[in-house]
């Protein structure tokens, strides 16, 4: 009977080694997971790497891995900080990637949001405001900019010519101010939301943004059946992800005790 066990239990142990493909300290990599693993590399990758490449590739990354934990990384804040990051994006993957999946964005819904954020295409003259510009400075462009505007609303010469004399641009002054086709997404929300209330040909100032002052001139805008649809299309979907993850953000929040010290802001 002694032998039937033992004879058992080597055929176990022989049987269980076989199925291991690499043992890193305590680590067991068994043949099923490496298999498992290596397949959805081959199925991911256009030039996988050989079962061997791939196996001490593995070993690296255990080798590694035991290190880290045997120095003590896991311990260190900016490692624990990623690994938040990394919680959170999973946690936000799994409570929400389905429900953005469904996300459906309607031809009604583009026309709708087409109506307050048209394409826009404006020309202008920049008075720059540096970004480490002191209350003096400032203050020092506000003024230049009034006198500018002053120029431009008793000039009759074409605004392009203006814009080579007076803008601190120097990209879009090689082109007369024009700064081609825009959208909401692609200005300054200061910028845009002056521009969207012009008229063909108006020509607006001064306009404040965190770049400097602004004299705006309108020169085009879109039609929506002459509009880019993808970019409609995109921003209207990440406008319903947005209240999706609000709307989820809002029910969380319900369970935890939050307190905000909105002085010290």
């Amino acid at each position: 009977m002694k032998f039937f066990v033992f004879l058992a239990t080597f055929l176990f142990v022989i049987h269980s080694f076989a199925q291991t493909i690499a043992t890193i300290g305590s680590r067991k990599i068994s043949k099923k997971e490496f298999d498992d693993r290596y397949r959805d590399v081959v199925e991911q990758t256009v030039n996988p790497p050989s079962k061997t490449e791939f196996l001490e590739d593995l070993i690296r990354y255990e080798v590694g891995l035991q290190e880290a934990k045997k120095i003590g990384l896991q311990n260190d804040p900016a490692v624990k900080e990623r690994m938040n990051q990394e919680l959170y994006k999973a946690m936000i993957e799994k409570s929400l990637s389905d429900k953005v999946e469904k996300i459906n964005v309607t031809e009604a819904e583009m026309k709708k949001y087409y109506q307050s954020n048209p394409e826009i295409r404006t020309s202008h003259i920049l008075t720059e405001i540096k970004p480490d510009a002191t209350a003096k400075q400032i203050e020092a462009a506000r003024k230049r900019a009034q006198q500018i505007y002053a120029q431009v609303k008793k000039s009759k010469r074409p605004f392009n010519d203006l814009v080579r004399l007076y803008s601190d641009d120097p990209i879009s002054k090689r082109n007369g101010g024009d700064i081609g086709w825009q959208t909401r997404l692609t200005l300054v929300p200061n910028y845009y939301n002056a521009a969207i209330r012009m008229k063909q040909n108006q020509v607006l100032g001064i306009i404040k943004t965190q770049f400097g002052y602004h004299i705006i001139k309108m020169t085009g805008k879109r039609s929506y059946k002459d509009a880019d649809k993808r970019n409609i299309r995109m921003a209207v979907f990440d406008l319903k992800r947005k209240t999706l993850f609000d709307r989820y953000f809002e029910q969380l929040k319900k369970k935890y005790r939050i307190s905000i010290n909105s002085k010290n802001i």
